[in-house]
């Protein structure tokens, strides 16, 4: 039996990780993987129980003091277990699987809160029997922190986007007002950036998306440089967002430093145009149907806002992104996976046929 910790859905209530988790374990369901999730709240349960046949492969787990931190207690008959968050099985007999997502902590956080999350981080990677990257990037950077760890045991296995985004009927002919931010606005993610790029077009608005309600300096720096242009819509389903994509002028997706980036393929499969960094791992994942700058600078932000309006470059770019986009897929995610699980175990998993 495979052994999934879920841990990361007590962490998070949107957010890239969970996604991953999510689409990952689902297919391991519908393939008839013998999969267990474990879970630490009983109303994630519910969330993430989507279909009744899915319900007898959740175990509950108690929550204990400082869960995340803490080896996880799996059931005796665990074959593997897969963190989802930089955990180690109670069982130093038992193989485990670690996904690494990027290294955020290690480059923008400093203090306390970066030694207790890269101690845990570091010590999974060393310990595990095999290690995931999301991206070439992220092994880069894997190796360059922690050279000592065997190259052998790591696999890079890139991240997928849902069908649930697509380009819908008739929202290309829609005149684009506003520019969508997507995420958290942490300072490396440089959305004080975008504001003042905004503040340089007079006719275009700014959309949140997630990332929690603005701050009192942010909301200060709107009404400085936008006022009355601007929203926050908050948390968001799959077809709102998909929506949101559909009728934006572009992503404005200016991170410094991302692990994978999965709203750059959500944006393209969309037929959104994407406005980025040519930083980290977004070339790796944009390909060339994105713009991608070489600085996070309201000027160049809002020249390349500019010119994802002309309706002939949008057009070609928009070509662009679903093409580069269907190189990406959670079925190949899956897949990939599946072969990791198989290497540490020496056996080919039993599955439905599909």
């Amino acid at each position: 039996m495979i052994v999934i910790d879920g841990i990361i859905f007590s962490l998070q209530q949107q957010g890239g990780v969970s996604v991953y988790i999510r689409e990952f374990y689902n297919r391991c369901i519908d393939t008839g993987i013998d999969t267990r999730l474990l879970l630490f709240e009983q109303k994630l349960i519910s969330r993430l129980s989507v279909c009744p046949h899915t319900t007898n492969t959740i175990k509950l787990r108690y929550l204990r003091f400082a869960e995340r931190y803490r080896r996880c207690i799996t059931p005796t008959d665990t074959k593997l277990f897969h963190s989802s968050y930089y955990r180690l099985p109670q069982s130093n007999k038992t193989p485990s699987v670690i996904t690494v997502y990027d290294f955020t902590y290690e480059y923008f956080s400093s203090g306390i809160r970066r030694w207790v999350h890269s101690s845990q981080k570091f010590k999974a990677i060393r310990e595990a029997t095999a290690v995931i990257c999301i991206s070439e990037n992220t092994k880069k950077d894997l190796l360059r922190l922690m050279p000592a760890v065997s190259q052998e045991k790591i696999r890079v296995i890139h991240l997928g986007a849902s069908d649930s985004f697509f380009p819908l009927e008739k929202a290309f002919s829609i005149k684009k007002t506003f520019v969508l931010f997507v995420g958290s606005r942490f300072g490396y993610k440089n959305f004080a950036a975008v504001v003042c790029a905004c503040g340089l077009l007079p006719d275009i608005e700014l959309v949140c998306v997630g990332g929690g309600g603005f701050t009192e300096s942010e909301l200060l720096l709107l009404e400085k440089s936008i006022p009355g242009r601007y929203r926050h819509e908050g948390i968001v389903n799959d077809n709102r967002l998909n929506y949101l994509y559909n009728i934006a002028a572009c992503l404005v997706y200016p991170s410094s430093y991302e692990g994978f980036g999965i709203p750059v393929l959500e944006a393209m499969r969309a037929g959104c145009p994407v406005v980025a960094l040519n930083l980290s791992s977004i070339p790796e994942v944009a390909g060339n149907a994105a713009i991608l700058l070489e600085a996070a600078e309201p000027e160049l932000l809002a020249k390349a806002i500019e010119q994802v309006t002309d309706q002939n470059f949008r057009q070609e770019i928009r070509q662009k992104g679903f093409l580069q986009s269907s190189r990406f897929s959670w079925d190949h995610t899956f897949d990939q996976t599946i072969k990791v699980y198989e290497d540490v175990l020496g056996y080919t998993l039993p599955r439905n046929i599909v």
